[in-house]
């Protein structure tokens, strides 16, 4: 009995030690069996891993992250910036707008506008640039701005520099709205008057441009008309060295001459309807030119024509001397020449 008894128990333990060596041997099997899959996938994820560190990196402008953050869990991207300025849509559907806007180099100081200046005619046939001379003034300035709102269009404003010191808060507001402003001179003499020399025509046009600058708060365009067109052949040049395009024009509104608004828009139309095109000159000075204006686009886009936008390739910085208003005395050249192609000049940005 006795040793039938230690028979059994000595199966039972015998059966005990192989189950157990059994399960020693083949558990690690097993989990060296799942391994490989676990090492096949590793690559992938760690490259996908790098993808997206590489994705973040170039969206937020942050260092590649280190193995470390690679463990936690990845941050919410951050949002794309707002425009401070976006471009608002025309609320006017039949409006005149902009048919394209080219952008100017201004280097040597090329000249526009056929009365004086013949060299660069980029415009095509019904092609018009919009151009007012003499502001800023309350009232008209204003009714001006109105005017080529409404019709979703832009002009390049020639401020006087005495004008810009009286309303520079007008003056802001014609470079918010969007439009070119250049430069009228300081007090809008006679540049060829019999006592206007060349020193004081530099002093003219320097403290016209640092007073254009202090109205504006930023430098204005590089862009120049002269009063009543009296183009000073010392002050051309010198306006060459500074790399500022100067303005004349192809169609002369007459503006100051006229009894009421309806004489402007005949003058203007009359001259187009002659011409087929040009750099038009009004002046938004003058009341009648604000009346007349609503009218005229409307006028000016029943006959087809299109306005195109001068915009300039840099800014006009004024010199320290000036801006103190010391002005200093030096000699001017007497020549110069701009032979450069029209190409090279003016290009079409947007159509």
């Amino acid at each position: 009995m006795r040793n039938a008894l230690g028979l059994m128990l000595a199966t039972v333990a015998t059966a005990a030690i192989i189950a157990g060596t059994w399960h020693y041997f083949s558990a690690p099997r097993a989990v060296l069996a799942s391994a490989p899959q676990t090492t096949a996938a590793y690559p992938s994820e760690q490259a996908s891993s790098a993808k997206l560190a590489a994705r973040d990196d170039v969206d937020v402008t942050a260092a590649v992250p280190s193995k470390v953050a690679m463990q936690q869990p990845a941050p919410a991207p951050l949002p794309l910036p707002v425009p401070a300025v976006q471009k608002t849509a025309c609320a006017n559907p039949d409006a005149l707008g902009i048919s394209r806007t080219v952008v100017v180099d201004t280097t040597g100081g090329p000249g526009f506008g056929m009365d004086h200046f013949k060299q660069f005619d980029f415009l095509t046939d019904h092609e018009v640039v919009l151009t007012f001379d003499d502001g800023p003034w309350p009232r008209n300035t204003p009714a001006v701005l109105k005017a080529l709102a409404d019709e979703c269009t832009t002009g390049i404003f020639f401020s006087i520099g005495k004008h810009a010191l009286y309303h520079p808060e007008i003056l802001r507001q014609v470079l918010a709205a969007g439009h070119v402003v250049g430069v009228h001179t300081w007090s809008h003499p006679n540049m060829n008057g019999k006592k206007m020399t060349d020193d004081l025509a530099k002093d003219e046009l320097e403290k016209g441009i640092s007073a254009v600058k202090f109205a504006l708060e930023t430098n204005p365009a590089p862009f120049f008309r002269f009063p009543q067109l009296q183009h000073r052949p010392a002050t051309v040049a010198y306006l060459g060295t500074r790399n500022v395009a100067m303005f004349s024009c192809d169609i002369d509104s007459f503006d100051f001459r006229s009894k009421d608004p309806e004489q402007v828009i005949n003058t203007v139309m009359t001259g187009l309807e002659k011409k087929g095109k040009g750099i038009i000159l009004m002046h938004d000075f003058q009341k009648h030119t604000a009346e007349a204006l609503p009218t005229l686009l409307r006028r000016l886009k029943a006959g087809g024509y299109k306005v195109v936008a001068m915009r300039p390739k840099g800014t006009l910085e004024s010199l320290p001397e000036y801006d103190a208003m010391i002005g200093q005395d030096s000699k001017l050249p007497t020549t110069m020449t701009n032979a450069r192609p029209l190409s090279s000049v003016i290009q079409t940005i947007s159509q």
